[in-house]
């Protein structure tokens, strides 16, 4: 472009102005970020909602415990930097330590190697007050300086909505596709529909959609009880061409061994599609 030219009707530019303007730009170049030099992840599978309050963490933990008992060797990446949620429901704590290979994840009890802001932090009850771009550095830090080992499968749990930390997930990792997590309530088709336009946007398979707190078996009868009404996944996921990988219900067994540490004993048969569709990725 010449001196002066105007730039696609825009404000008149410089010579030295057009160097980074996408007309004169190549093929584009990617911003996936190197993986840690001593690691290797075959498989990253990305864990979002639309929405807060929906199980996300509880389902990434599920998927992540389930290939660990098929023998395979799993990681969480902890991406909900503001809310960390995963190395309670394991009964982990810190410091992580590390030397010149990066940052040791800690080890949960079944061997799931776990990675989170928590593990960093001297008061784990301390808030975690920082601005977008600290908290999606923060994120590309705990995928090139952590030391993950060998890893059949790398699980990001990712914080609720389309904001910095999905956006940095999905342009900075190398994700092979991604689990939405929702729920009965009405507003899920929108809700849904923003995750999966975003996914679009990014180029990112959309692996299927989980329901939790589909419904609550009576412990007296065993009938089951739809607390929310009744489930509009299965119309929502045919709209979009998207399979349903699971229905889970609200089980305070469940909630309780999440809350005291011991997720690695939860046996969760309501996600058998979702741990094989992810296997045979």
């Amino acid at each position: 472009m010449a001196e002066n030219e105007s730039c696609s009707g825009a404000a008149t530019c410089t010579r030295e102005s057009c160097e980074g303007c996408p007309s004169k730009a190549g093929a584009p170049q990617s911003l996936i970020e190197e993986l840690n030099p001593f690691s290797s992840v075959k498989k990253v599978i990305g864990v979002v909602s639309g929405k807060g309050g929906v199980g996300k963490s509880f389902v990434t933990a599920s998927l992540a415990s389930a290939m660990r008992e098929k023998g395979y060797e799993v990681g969480i990446l902890d991406a909900d930097i503001t809310g960390p949620s995963i190395p309670k429901m394991y009964g982990v704590h810190g410091p992580a330590e590390g030397n010149d290979l990066g940052l040791f994840p800690i080890e949960a009890k079944d061997g799931t190697k776990l990675m989170s802001l928590n593990l960093l932090m001297d008061d784990e009850e301390a808030p975690v007050i920082w601005r977008g771009p600290v908290i999606a550095s923060t994120v590309k830090q705990f995928w090139h300086d952590v030391y993950w080992g060998d890893l059949d499968y790398l699980f990001v749990d990712m914080p609720p909505g389309t904001g910095d930390v999905p956006l940095t997930v999905f342009q900075s990792l190398p994700v092979d596709g991604i689990v939405i997590v929702t729920s009965p309530q009405e507003l899920v088709q929108l809700i849904v529909k923003k995750a999966i336009h975003m996914a679009e946007m990014m180029d990112i398979p959309v692996l299927g959609l989980v329901e939790n707190y589909s419904f609550m078996k009576c412990p007296d009868c065993g009938k089951e009880i739809k607390l929310f009404g009744d489930s509009k996944i299965d119309e929502v996921a045919a709209g979009i061409s998207v399979p349903v990988l699971g229905k889970m219900p609200l089980n305070p067994e469940y909630a309780r061994l999440a809350d005291e540490g011991q997720f690695h004993q939860i046996k969760n048969p309501y996600l058998k599609n979702a741990v094989d569709t992810v296997e045979n990725l």
